[in-house]
């Protein structure tokens, strides 16, 4: 499938997590049986959660690997991502996930047409790949196939999909690595 013809898909699609609820049959139990999780990330077919332990869990469309547990299958209940722990947050975006770690590290798996793994390739990973140059990170935050973090020292960096310049670092051009949001600093919150 070609990157353009994927995310203009988006717009036609509903990636509510409610949906995904009622169209799967996850019910309370299901619910309860990842309760204790201190974080959920829904992106555009595929859910992932922050378990109190640090490990994630992740479930529904896996066309790119973006539940990260080294397939490509779809599942219907939850699974633990490959080899990450010590998380404290998630994002998810379409089709990518992004994982903080409590050392300041990112991390980031699945879907990677736009380099928005942050690790210097266009490789889809069906498990965790560290974002190449980037640590002190305090907050994450992921869009359709771009990623953000902010750093302890209150700038912000971004790489993935630059369309529209959601990058903010005035161009268009796509980065396979993070690249610094211009103009920006003493930033608090994503």
């Amino acid at each position: 499938m070609e990157c353009g013809k994927k995310i203009s898909a988006i717009g036609r699609q509903i990636p509510l997590i409610a949906i995904f609820f009622v169209l799967f049959g996850i019910t309370a139990q299901t619910q309860t049986a990842i309760a204790g999780s201190p974080a959920l990330a829904a992106g555009g077919s595929h859910t992932v959660a922050l378990k109190t332990d640090g490990t994630v869990w992740a479930w529904g469309h896996n066309l790119f690997g973006q539940l990260g547990n080294g397939t490509q299958n779809d599942s219907l209940t939850p699974v633990q991502v490959a080899g990450l722990s010590n998380v404290a947050a998630l994002a998810a975006g379409y089709s990518h996930t992004v994982a903080l770690k409590t050392d300041g590290t990112v991390w980031a798996w699945g879907d990677n047409c736009y380099g928005q793994l942050g690790n210097g390739t266009q490789n889809t990973s069906l498990t965790p790949v560290q974002v190449a140059g980037l640590s002190n990170v305090a907050a994450l935050a992921a869009g359709g196939s771009h990623t953000v973090a902010l750093k302890t020292d209150g700038t912000v960096w971004a790489w993935g999909e630059n369309s529209y310049g959601q990058l903010g670092n005035g161009t268009r051009n796509d980065s396979l690595t993070p690249v610094q949001v211009a103009g920006l600093s003493n930033v608090a919150a994503l």
